[in-house]
């Protein structure tokens, strides 16, 4: 492989602050990891993450949006979501009891990832999600 050549593929989707634009999310997902085993863990995660956006920052406001991306290469399957900000306090996974009705969504993230960060910037959080693939493991390619 020439050094200068990557083969990873990276995709990008901004969607309006709507809550039907999840089912959107997950299904734009889907159609870019069909094929692979991760392909539904990585529709549910995009569809937490961009939940969260929606109800817990300015992307749910009026004219809010957020953005997802996804990166796929032989070692790793990346789903990052970038939420419109204003939230005041960082994304972060919170152990709640089983009665809970809200505040599982990110722990249960990290549970399916293999590996879970959260950035801050002046303009919003991205939440990045990560999955080894089996080449990632040393095996085959997944999708």
């Amino acid at each position: 492989m020439h050094e200068y050549t990557s083969t990873a593929r990276v995709w990008g989707l901004t969607c309006p602050g709507f809550p039907e634009e999840i089912s959107r999310a997950r299904r734009w997902t889907r159609d870019i990891l069909r094929g692979s085993p991760l392909a539904d863990e990585a529709a549910l995660i995009v569809s937490e993450l961009s939940t969260n956006a929606i109800l817990h920052t300015a992307s749910g406001r009026q004219s809010g949006s957020f953005s997802l991306a996804i990166e796929v290469s032989p070692q790793m399957v990346t789903l990052s979501v970038t939420d419109g900000g204003g939230a005041g306090t960082a994304p972060k996974a919170e152990h709640q009891d089983e009665e809970a009705e809200h505040g599982r969504g990110l722990d249960m993230v990290s549970a399916i990832a293999h590996r879970v960060v959260v950035n801050d910037s002046d303009h919003g959080h991205t939440v990045t999600a990560a999955f080894f693939t089996e080449a990632g493991r040393g095996g085959q390619l997944c999708g």
